[in-house]
This record gives structure tokens, C-alpha cells and sequence, in this order.
């Protein structure tokens, strides 16, 4: 199994290890704790460790547990925030540190073996994203609702004119959504340069699960919604409303969308294709720093709302398995693999 540091060309793990801080740790120790601020990530040379979170109610539950080659806190890289889980140290650990602000001034040199580095981060972010959903669909839901009738594999916006211009005035609107947060004119208009506009009913699809990804789009107007579909049954995983991006994920990794997206309302989109949204992602330009900056923060804030719904169900689960009298690990074998 290749790991973290396996995955990285020689130049950019030469580059991290440059500002990384050997740590160990041992059996028993506590890495970070729930609330604190979350400083920075750690790779695991050797060892392993176990994440607890606390549900509604007190009770803690292991959520992951990590070997040799993983690295945690990566989310701290991108944004300091609190540490959303208490982590142990299972075995003996030996590995290294490494400090938000180092990372922020490698990334910032803005060479390619930075701009890969700052990649390996979005890519295991996305992974975990896929992981957390995956746990989410997992979890029962009252809210999941009969599958409406669609077919995957086919792009919705097949057919649909791409403009230039909206009806109102689009391109004065741009600079106040959060997508384009730091972004200046110059910058906003290097992106245009590659994207147009499409207007999708209400109902309309955007994408499709087993769709190859086409585009990105930010929601210019309006809202959409994602879903997973399974088993005759679908679960809403986001609502995205103005100034979000969708569709980003599947044309980073190069794989085919696993969900659908839908216009919530008659809704405006900007549509950036796949190719040119890799070509300005990893451009040395500056406003493929905004984009490699807001396609990030996209990521967190997924993970926070994925976050926020499993917790939801685990209380949930927990009172259902208390009232079969059944603990609350053995109703949810299997689903918990990852913070």
C-alpha cells in the first residue's frame, strides 16, 4: 500500500521535509485534543494512532484508526481552525510535524514542486471528503427520499446554449461571491477567459454519476443541490447556493462524477470546462493561486457540513441502538473509516 509520502515526486517530499519537525510519541499519548487549535499535520513515519470524537451525550467513539505512512491534521495546512477530534497515540509513534505557517510559506513560493505539494494536500482532502460521504450514505436516514427516475451516464446540460452574458449584469455580481474571495478584476477575468454562462430550470440536471467530468461550475444565480442515489433511494449530500463550486472534484481526480446535481431553482451557472480548470489550477499565475485557494476552502467547507450530518446520524443510531439494548459499535460496524 503506498502512502502519503510514497505518492509525492522526490522534489516535493524533499521540499516538505525540509520544514517538517521530527516528533515521537509514546503508547498512550495524546497527539491533539478535541477544541484545541488545530496547528498544523502530522505523517506517521511508524506506529499508529486512533481518533475519538465525543457524540451528543458524552459518549466516545473511535472513528479511525492510523498506521505507518497516513498523515492527520491536513485541514489544519489549508486553514487553522479547532482540532475536530482527540487523537492517541496506539503504538509507539515516530514521525514528523509540520507547522501551518511553514506550510502556507512553501506553497506560497508558487514553483511546481510547491504547486504539486499543495495538490498531494487537496487530493488527500478529497479522499477523505469521498470517505466521510461514503460513511454518511452508510448511516440510515430519515430524510432519504424514493430515487426519482434519471438516467446515469448521460450529461443533463447536453444541448443547453452557453452565453457570453446573463440578463443581468453577471460580471459586476462576480467579485462579491465567495468563490472569487481575493480574487482581483484582472484575475476574475483570466478565468472568464476560459468559461460561460448556462441557465438550468429549476429541476434541470447539471451532472450525472458515471458522467466523465465535463466542467466545474460556481453557482452564479440560484441554488443546486447534490445527491447520492442508492438502492431506490436518494440523500440530498449538499445544498450549494450562490458563489460555490461543484462538479470540481471529479475533474481533479480524473474520475467519473458519483453523484447527481440538480437546480434547485432556475439557476445561473458559470462554467468552467475540465481541461482549462486543470490548466489554470496548476498554472504559477496568480489567479491559479486564488483558484488552488478557493477549490480548498470548497473542501472544507464539504467536510464540515459532512461532518456535521454523520454526527447527526451517529446520535441518532446511538439512541436506536440503546433502546435494542445493542452497543453502539456493533450498529455501526464498518461505516466509521475515517475522520
Amino acid at each position: 500500500m503506498t502512502t502519503f509520502l510514497d505518492d509525492l515526486d522526490p522534489e516535493s517530499r524533499d521540499l516538505l521535509l525540509s520544514v517538517a519537525r521530527p516528533v515521537s510519541h509514546p503508547a498512550g499519548a495524546t497527539l491533539v485534543r478535541h477544541g484545541d487549535p488545530a496547528r498544523g499535520a502530522f505523517v506517521l513515519r511508524q506506529g499508529g494512532v486512533e481518533a475519538v470524537v465525543t457524540l451528543p451525550g458524552g459518549e466516545s467513539l473511535v472513528v479511525a484508526k492510523l498506521g505507518a505512512g497516513a498523515v492527520f491534521g491536513e485541514m489544519a495546512l489549508v486553514e487553522q481552525g479547532t482540532c475536530t477530534a482527540t487523537v492517541r497515540a496506539s503504538a509507539a509513534v515516530e514521525g514528523w510535524f509540520i507547522a501551518h505557517e511553514d506550510f502556507r510559506a512553501l506553497v506560497a513560493r508558487n514553483d511546481p514542486a510547491a504547486i504539486r505539494l499543495q495538490h498531494a494536500v487537496t487530493l488527500i482532502l478529497a479522499e477523505k471528503l469521498a470517505a466521510l460521504n461514503a460513511q454518511l450514505l452508510a448511516c440510515p436516514a430519515p430524510e432519504d427520499l424514493p430515487a426519482r427516475t434519471i438516467v446515469a451516464g448521460v450529461d443533463p446540460l447536453a444541448g443547453l446554449p452557453r452565453v457570453a452574458s446573463l440578463p443581468f449584469e453577471a460580471r459586476a455580481f462576480l467579485p462579491k461571491l465567495p468563490f472569487f474571495d481575493h480574487f482581483t478584476e484582472d484575475e476574475i477575468d483570466a478565468v472568464l477567459a476560459y468559461a460561460a454562462f448556462v441557465e438550468v430550470p429549476r429541476g434541470g440536471g447539471v451532472f450525472a454519476a458515471g458522467t466523465p467530468p465535463a466542467a466545474a461550475f460556481v453557482v452564479v444565480r440560484g441554488a443546486a443541490e447534490v445527491l447520492a442515489m442508492q438502492a431506490g433511494r436518494e440523500r440530498r449530500i449538499a445544498v450549494v447556493g450562490p458563489g460555490q463550486l461543484i462538479g470540481f472534484l471529479g475533474v481533479l481526480r480524473e474520475r467519473a462524477h458519483s453523484s447527481f446535481a440538480f437546480a434547485r431553482e432556475s439557476s445561473a451557472l458559470l462554467e468552467i470546462p475540465g481541461p482549462a480548470f486543470r490548466e489554470i489550477y496548476f498554472g504559477p499565475g496568480r489567479a491559479s493561486t486564488r483558484l488552488r485557494a478557493a477549490v480548498q476552502r470548497s473542501l472544507l467547507a464539504s467536510m464540515g457540513r459532512t461532518n456535521r450530518a454523520l454526527t447527526r446520524l451517529l446520535s441518532q443510531a446511538r439512541l436506536h441502538a440503546s433502546r435494542d439494548e445493542k452497543p453502539l459499535e456493533a450498529a455501526l460496524a464498518g461505516q466509521l473509516t475515517s475522520v
